[in-house]
């Protein structure tokens, strides 16, 4: 393992104190909340590291391809949705006795213009948004500070995937359960296909645009 230089330290643990109080402070963005991290993030990766801050995080020009980006992770995210909502909801809400709170969602159905407007929120907030602060900042700052062995990477999705699952609290406990173990399955792909952050960005997408054309027509 590398040497871990004291601004490796300190710009991270400033970037994760200003990240929280963006996150549980007073002041609420809604969904410019993690837009506004993200580009922290970036700045914070560039001072870190005086070089490219995109390339640190995993987005690596020769994996934005249109086989990567537009046939295999859309294949990817049909595939999760279909695990997401045939097996995993139906499992944890038999587990639980609650269902998925989806009532934040109730504006959409049938609602085109608004469906259209989630659409570029989904992709900016939480394909990109979400993706750049848990999979591409926060598990790589895990790796670099604990390594990647089994151990410390098995360590890495578990902790990351219940905070995950923890910031969508406004799903209920079920959705909580839910999201942090489609959490831990993109953390899994992230970490399996070598820290590529275009495929996750693009399977994080794709999965929600299934699930808001799924709320369109009211199917859930």
């Amino acid at each position: 393992m590398k040497k871990i230089t004291l601004r490796q330290i300190l710009v991270p643990l400033t970037t994760i104190i200003i990240i929280a109080l963006i996150w549980f402070g007073p002041l609420h963005l809604n969904f410019l909340e993690n837009i506004c991290i993200s580009i922290l993030i970036c700045i914070a990766n560039y001072i870190e590291y005086k070089k490219n801050p995109f390339l640190i995080l995993g987005f690596r020009r020769e994996n934005f391809t249109f086989k990567n980006i537009f046939l295999w992770a859309p294949l990817v995210a049909l595939g999760l949705f279909i695990f997401y909502i045939l097996i995993l909801v139906p499992g944890v809400t038999k587990l639980t006795g609650v269902p998925i709170d989806y009532s934040s969602f109730d504006q959409l159905k049938g609602n085109l213009p608004a469906c259209l407007v989630a659409l570029l929120v989904v992709w900016a907030s939480a394909g990109f948004g979400e993706e750049i602060i848990f999979r591409g900042y926060f598990m790589r700052q895990f790796v670099k500070f604990f390594g990647d062995g089994k151990i410390s990477i098995i360590l890495n999705i578990v902790l990351l995937a219940c905070f995950f699952g923890f910031m969508h609290s406004y799903q209920g406990i079920t959705g909580q359960i839910v999201t942090g173990v489609i959490g831990a399955i993109l953390a899994s792909i992230f970490y399996f296909r070598k820290y590529d952050l275009w495929f996750l960005v693009a399977v994080h997408g794709f999965f929600d645009t299934i699930a808001l054309v799924c709320v369109y027509f009211g199917l859930a």
